[in-house]
């Protein structure tokens, strides 16, 4: 009888310590699932990417990006839209530069104004993005324009230290060179 006990005891502990295991795999896989689909809605709604393009892969908090990107910006803004979201631990960027054979730009001083352009943009993007994730910040009471690198904000915050945060991320973005603050503080 007491060899029967031991071994219902010994199979109690074995099966409760493989569903326990099997419950933090379904976290760990309901988590990059999560995260998954966040990566996939913030690169839908840029408008500067082609989502159709780019495949998102998560395991264990790290996004996996495959596909096509007509420009090294476009591929360094799907990274760093990506790399914004919160959950993601890190982003392995597989995207493909295809240079499009139909471009007519061939002036050298109009593709730096197009990669200006797209820098910007980038910048802005993911400032925008920054705030709309950051539940510390009204991203929506914010505009953010970029210009040659230079951030201006405008719009209104609830208090100083929100100012500040907003401030903070936007200097943190990356090829931002500068940060023009135009917020006003509106208690509400």
């Amino acid at each position: 009888m007491k060899t029967f006990n031991k071994s219902i005891i010994a199979a109690l502990v074995l099966g409760s310590t493989a569903m326990s295991a099997q419950a933090n795999s379904w976290e760990n896989e309901s988590k990059d699932a999560w995260i998954d689909g966040k990566a996939e809605t913030v690169l839908l709604m840029n408008t500067n990417l082609n989502n159709f393009d780019i495949n998102t892969d998560v395991k264990n908090g790290k996004v996996v990006l495959t596909g096509k990107v007509d420009s090294e910006v476009e591929k360094e803004l799907a990274e760093e839209l990506v790399l914004s979201l919160d959950g993601v631990s890190g982003v392995d960027n597989s995207l493909t530069v295809v240079k499009n054979m139909d471009a007519k730009h061939t002036d050298k001083n109009m593709m730096n104004d197009d990669d200006n352009d797209l820098t910007d943009a980038k910048i802005t993007t993911v400032i925008t993005t920054r705030f709309l994730f950051d539940s510390e910040v009204g991203g929506t009471d914010i505009d953010v324009d970029t210009d040659n690198g230079i951030v201006t904000l405008n719009g209104s915050v609830e208090s100083e230290a929100e100012k500040q945060l907003a401030v903070k991320i936007a200097k943190n973005a990356e090829d931002v060179r500068d940060v023009v603050d135009e917020l006003t503080i509106v208690a509400e």
